[in-house]
């Protein structure tokens, strides 16, 4: 019995269900199309290796003076130990941290083959990242 009355009530409820046409309809135009064709990535051409030694350039600014052109072992003296060490092929980078700020120095050998040195320096608050004055983090970071 309940078989034939699911066989009964199935046509019935099929009815019932809306099958989207694949249409606009009439008055309206067709919708654009949400997906764009696939096109592949603009071809770069290959940089050849970099050649010879590029000097870097050197941050020359007032109040900088204990930092910018100092190796680092100046730096260290200078500062204590740093919060962080990098060394990227002849580059190394070194980190240290206050209240006040956090300050990175940048240290690039001036000629082929030569020691690392302090060229450039980025200071920020450690709460928020904002840029601050970099004379002032120095000043603020020196071991006294």
């Amino acid at each position: 019995m309940r078989r034939d009355l699911a066989l009964v009530l199935l046509p019935i409820l099929a009815g019932c269900t809306a099958v989207p046409s694949a249409e606009p309809p009439r008055g309206e135009p067709a919708p654009a199309p949400t997906q764009r064709p696939q096109q592949p990535p603009p071809a770069r051409p290959q940089q050849p290796p970099p050649q010879g030694f590029v000097t870097p350039q050197v941050l020359r600014l007032a109040g900088l003076e204990r930092v910018i052109e100092r190796d680092a072992t100046a730096l260290l003296n200078t500062f204590g130990p740093p919060r962080l060490d990098v060394r990227e092929g002849d580059m190394r980078k070194l980190q240290f941290a206050g209240e006040a700020c956090v300050l990175d120095v940048f240290l690039y050998p001036l000629r082929p083959g030569a020691e690392p040195v302090a060229t450039h320096v980025e200071a920020r608050r450690p709460s928020d990242g904002l840029d601050v004055d970099r004379a002032a983090c120095v000043a603020a970071l020196v071991r006294r």
